[in-house]
Formats: C-alpha cells, structure tokens, sequence
C-alpha cells in the first residue's frame, strides 16, 4: 500500500533534501550587513541573458514606491544595517528612485546597480543635489559585460557600450564612487581580461584600480541548471566557518514587490524561487534558515559569487 504524498509535502521534502535524500546544505543569518531593494524588473534594455528577464515591458517583480520602502529602512536601522543596496532592473526607471536615496543615504552608504545609460544620465542633476547635502554618498555599479565593445553591444543593443562609459565618466567627474559588473566567461584568463578593462579605464580617464565584480552566467529566472546539488557534508567538507559566514544570505536580505505585496527575500539571486520567500518583515526574516537549493547558490558555493562589494 502506497500513501499518496502532497504536493505540499513534496515541496518542503524537496526543500530539505537532494534528489538522492541526503539533507541540504544551510545557511543560518547571522547579521544584517547589507538590505537589498529590487526596484523591479522594468529595464529601458532587453538583454537576453538577463538574471531577471527584465525589459521595458516585464511586471514579473514591481515597482515599489517610497511609502513601501521607508519601512524596511527605518526597521533595517534598528537591526544594525550598514549598507542599503538597490538593483532592477534599472534602477533609475522607479519614480521614486531619487527620493528613496536622498531618505536612505542620511542614515547609511548606499550602492546602486545601472547599465550607465540614459535613464542615469537623465537623473544626474538630482543626484549631485544628494551628494551635496546628506551624509553618507551614494556609489554606482555599472555594468561592462566585456571589454570588447561589439561583445558588450550584442547583448544590450548597439551604442550602449559608449553609453555605459559616458555615464561613468559623468559620474566620475562628479566625485562619486564609481565600480563595475563582467560577465566571467567558462576557462577565462582572469587576469588578462581584468588587463583589458584596467586599459579601458585609463583610456577614459576612469581610476585604473576601480573594484570589479565579475559574475559567471546565471540563467534567466525560472531556469533549472545542471549543477551538482549542495549538502550538509559539502558546507563542513569543502568550506570553513568564515566561508559559510560571507554568503549574501548569511548577512543580507532582498526586498522585492510581488504581487502588489513587499516582500523578503533571502538574497538578490533567487527571486525567481517562492522558496526563497522569508516573511514580510526583516526580524522575522532573520530567523530563517536558508537551504541551498536554487541553482544559483551553487555559484557561491563553488566560486564565492556574491553581488556585495562589502
């Protein structure tokens, strides 16, 4: 006699345990580092290998407005935040983007992640204004996906790549922090592409030491990559306490807006899995644990992928 199992049921079997039964590796959170906003997957690009699937037209994560994201600030602050982070998207596509800055950064640094493009450029008057008078400075991540221009182009349309840098260098000139996103390619020589971008950065009067991220592919959402599933034995076996405790998840969270409701998300890399969905509330959130189930946390475990510059 067989005993038919839920779908319920087999969700949360396949949330604690691998394909062959053996339990997942775990991240328990021990502080709150960095709070991520999403400020949804409407972007003024259609890139095909995007994370978020994000275009002019997508709704897949919404818009969060100033009212929905001064809350999760001010309930940050009381937990001991020391960085709030936005990411789209493009960032500089949400109406409110500006205001949430200028309320966020008179409290904590703030980093947001762009293409550089116009919707940047457009934003720039009233981004000096920021600069000017609060007391913590906004910094820009822009994205590069190769030091090859034509490379870069046939992802994101062309011209963007000049697009990109001339938001750099605007933002450059005007003293703010600037660093940038590539692509890792499968086998790449690290640091001759690195090389490649540094002559870049001279070439337009950027800081040849700029802080580069570089991330491998991560599919586009709702993907199911073949990637080797993580266990409790991998986590203790192949990393230490101190590896375990830089996860994104283990000192950082994602606010997104799904749904028309605000929601907390363990990290900025799997909001395309409920899984990941924690609470409605960070304190709440924090007593969480995270199993690594999604594809993606596989890149953290096997290359320390991390969206954090801190």
């Amino acid at each position: 006699m067989t005993t038919a199992i839920s779908k319920a049921d087999e969700r949360q079997h396949n949330w604690d345990f691998t394909p062959l039964g053996d339990p997942r590796g775990y991240i328990e959170a021990h502080s709150l580092k960095e709070l991520w906003f999403h400020t949804g997957t409407k972007c003024n690009l259609e890139c095909d290998f995007c994370l978020e699937g994000s275009s002019p037209s997508d709704k897949r994560l919404l818009t969060p407005k100033f009212e929905e994201v001064k809350p999760f600030i001010d309930e940050a602050l009381t937990i001991g935040v020391e960085q709030f982070s936005f990411t789209g998207g493009e960032p500089f596509l949400a109406k409110d983007i500006v205001k949430i800055l200028d309320y966020a950064s008179q409290f904590r640094p703030c980093l947001v992640l762009t293409n550089g493009t116009e919707p940047l450029v457009k934003r720039l008057d009233a981004l000096l204004e920021l600069q000017a008078k609060n007391q913590h400075p906004v910094a820009f991540r822009v994205s590069i996906d190769s030091p090859d221009e034509q490379a870069h182009d046939v992802g994101r349309g062309s011209g963007n790549f000049a697009k990109a840098f001339i938001g750099m260098r605007l933002l450059h000139n005007h003293g703010f922090n600037i660093s940038l996103a590539r692509h890792m390619a499968d086998g790449e020589d690290r640091e001759q592409v690195e090389q490649q971008y540094r002559d870049l950065f001279s070439l337009n009067g950027l800081p040849s030491d700029m802080n580069m991220v570089a991330f491998p592919d991560f599919l586009a959402p709702g993907s199911i990559a073949d990637v080797p599933h993580i266990t409790t034995g991998c986590m203790t076996k192949y990393q230490t306490q101190q590896q375990r405790e830089n996860y994104m998840c283990a000192n950082s969270k994602m606010i997104i807006k799904k749904d028309h409701q605000m929601q907390v998300y363990a990290c900025t890399l799997v909001d395309d899995d409920e899984d990941y969905f924690l609470a409605t509330d960070l304190a709440s959130s924090m007593k969480k644990t995270i199993n690594l189930k999604h594809h993606r946390c596989y890149s953290c475990f096997a290359m320390g992928a991390s969206c954090s510059e801190m």
